[in-house]
């Protein structure tokens, strides 16, 4: 099974650098090049284990995913339960860590797929490598860079104050 992964050192310490990665619109989309639409589905209002998403992409595809798991400050899990017909399987997880120093966080993010129809996965899988290793590389310089910016960290301070 393909794996694409990206990691970035972060000037901000886990629990900041976690909540980031949580944020919503429009906030998300200061700093997240991939997104184009995204929101809570099933009456949910802030994310957690069991909640789903609906997420337009910048090539216009849809998916449906589910946080398997969610633990802040140190990593949170989806899966994909409906999505392009050409992911048999679509999974991501990032990851925060204490970075080498004080303040700083390594954030790495991970993502697993397998494609369909089987009989062409020597070739989908390649182009899906290059295609999903493009898009994670570009989308964790866009978080990157969202934490450093004010308007991103402020939105990200409030929802550690609000308790979500």
């Amino acid at each position: 099974m393909p794996v694409v992964e990206a990691l970035a050192t972060v000037p901000v310490p886990p629990e900041l650098a976690f909540a980031v990665s949580q944020t919503v619109a429009p906030v998300r989309y200061r700093w997240d090049p991939f997104v184009r639409e995204q929101h809570f589905k099933g009456g949910a209002t802030r994310p957690g284990k069991g909640v789903r998403t609906f997420t337009r992409s910048r090539h216009g595809l849809t998916m449906v995913s589910e946080y398997v798991s969610f633990a802040p400050p140190s990593h949170v899990g989806m899966k994909m339960v409906q999505g392009p017909w050409f992911f048999e399987m679509f999974a991501g997880g990032w990851r925060f860590a204490a970075g080498p120093e004080a303040g700083t966080t390594i954030a790495t993010w991970r993502y697993s797929f397998r494609c369909r129809p089987a009989f062409l996965r020597p070739v989908t899988e390649r182009v899906g490598v290059w295609l999903l290793g493009r898009d994670i590389r570009r989308r964790i310089a866009g978080y990157a860079a969202g934490c450093i910016d004010p308007e991103v960290l402020a939105a990200a301070r409030r929802s550690l104050s609000a308790g979500d």
